[in-house]
């Protein structure tokens, strides 16, 4: 049983067993009978009840599957968690109002006894058969002084929760290292494989997972480089100094050591299908409401320019995945003939007239609601890029490959605050923060900021 399945597992099971045991303390008590007036206080108040114990449960570390392996640890967390969950019980019940407090107090005792048989009979067996699968972390720590061993030892001694430490890395040797400072040396019990100039060398030969920094080194050179060779996708934890609990907050204990974690998962799942549903009921209603505005944009290409009205281009999309952008004609035909792909330049020659006011007013973008309606793309996101400039920027600018691991977006972050002629360097910037801050609230702003843009065309030439 994976540690996912667990938690699920948790939470249906304990919400059984909780309103389970509740009914089947009405029949001890009323001998097989569910007197209509007791029990319809409990019938009305199930949700809130139900809610309250997964509540208590979670408290006590119930949904924690690390907490799982000692048996006594297990029957008193259930017994707490239920204790609490009766008290609020009865607490409900009382406040509630004459009809809710005929919820029989004697049923409320059984109830609690029955719970906590349940919890903790499901739990001892359901381990018995099917123990939790914990999926291996391969951790690395940086650092060998005293602190660095503390935290080695700490993981080893969570071996049974997926963890391997697979050795130390030594802060960049001096001229007056010591030998524990040497790669291939041995440090309180665990091997120091190199230094942190080689760090994503040892990323890659020994399939790293997760890197604690232990040491008070240089974490903005350390992170740039493991962003240039592409190895951001490992995890980072940093043990803070007073600085980083200044700027950034404690994510998880290790014994008693704290870890703050640098690098953080773009975005839940339930963001991502939120995200993906107001995408496609968005897109839809745009296609409606926008139709007139893009028959006008339409008709004035082809009166201005000619056919063909829409522009379609190879972009790289998610995971550098391609698929082909839909835009309005805004140039020349051909307008690439001659100098092979190049950015757009403020006051770009190749602009027809027309072109220019589409692109002041961001109007030329709205085809892409089509890409958006078949999930190539996103109302918000970093903008998607031509391979022709990808291979370019992957290989020059640190951290560039991170963007695709989110869709592009028909706006962003970069597009509201910059113009066509904003830098890569400087756009790839606005898009980091956007895909580790990102959140319902910030694509409403995004989406707001894009409106102001259009009717204002600031930003845009």
């Amino acid at each position: 049983m994976s540690r996912s399945r667990f938690i699920a597992l948790s939470l249906v099971l304990d919400a059984l067993c909780v309103n389970a045991s509740v009914v089947a303390a009405f029949f001890l008590r009323f001998g097989g009978q569910l007197p209509s007036f007791n029990f319809g206080a409990y019938a009305s108040l199930w949700p809130l009840l139900t809610a309250a114990y997964l509540g208590c449960g979670y408290i006590y570390g119930l949904y924690e599957p690390e907490r799982t392996e000692d048996t006594w640890a297990v029957v008193r967390a259930v017994l707490l968690a239920m204790t609490l969950g009766t008290i609020l019980t009865t607490a409900v019940a009382f406040f509630a109002g004459p009809r809710f407090f005929s919820f029989s107090r004697l049923v409320i005792v059984i109830a609690w006894a029955l719970q906590i048989v349940a919890l903790v009979g499901w739990r001892l067996l359901a381990l018995k058969l099917t123990p939790i699968e914990w999926p291996e972390q391969r951790v690395l720590i940086v650092g060998t002084d005293s602190l660095a061993c503390d935290l080695a030892a700490e993981f080893a001694r969570r071996s049974n929760w997926g963890y391997r430490v697979i050795g130390l890395v030594s802060p960049a040797l001096s001229p007056d290292a010591t030998v524990s400072d040497v790669p291939g040396s041995d440090v309180c019990g665990f091997p120091v494989l190199g230094d942190t100039a080689h760090i994503t060398q040892l990323i890659r030969d020994n399939g790293i997972d997760r890197i604690c920094i232990a040491s008070p080194i240089a974490l903005r050179e350390l992170v740039e480089d493991m962003a240039i060779s592409d190895e951001t996708s490992v995890r980072v934890d940093v043990i803070p100094e007073l600085y980083e609990i200044f700027i950034g907050s404690v994510d998880t204990v290790v014994g008693d050591i704290p870890l703050m974690m640098l690098t953080r998962p773009m975005t839940p799942g339930w963001y991502t299908g939120a995200k993906r549903l107001i995408d496609i009921l968005g897109a839809a209603v745009l296609l409606v409401v926008l139709s007139p505005i893009l028959l006008l944009a339409a008709l004035a290409i082809v009166v201005t320019s000619g056919l063909p009205v829409f522009f379609t281009q190879e972009r790289v999309g998610k995971d550098l995945r391609p698929f082909r952008v839909i835009k309005f004609r805004t140039m020349v035909h051909d307008a690439e003939k001659l100098t092979g792909p190049v950015f757009a330049t403020d006051n770009d020659p190749r602009v027809i007239r027309v072109g220019r006011v589409l692109r002041t007013f961001r109007i030329d973008e709205l085809p892409q609601v089509v890409n958006i309606l078949l999930g190539e793309m996103s109302f918000v996101g970093p903008r998607p890029e031509r391979a022709f400039f990808v291979d370019q920027f992957i290989a020059q600018i640190p951290g560039y490959r991170e963007r695709f691991k989110v869709k592009p977006g028909a706006t962003g972050m970069a597009q509201v605050n910059g113009s066509y002629a904003t830098t890569p360097e400087r756009k790839l910037k606005y898009d980091l923060i956007y895909m580790y801050h990102q959140n319902l609230l910030m694509d409403l702003q995004i989406v707001f900021e894009t409106l102001r843009v259009v009717l204002t065309g600031k930003g845009a030439r």
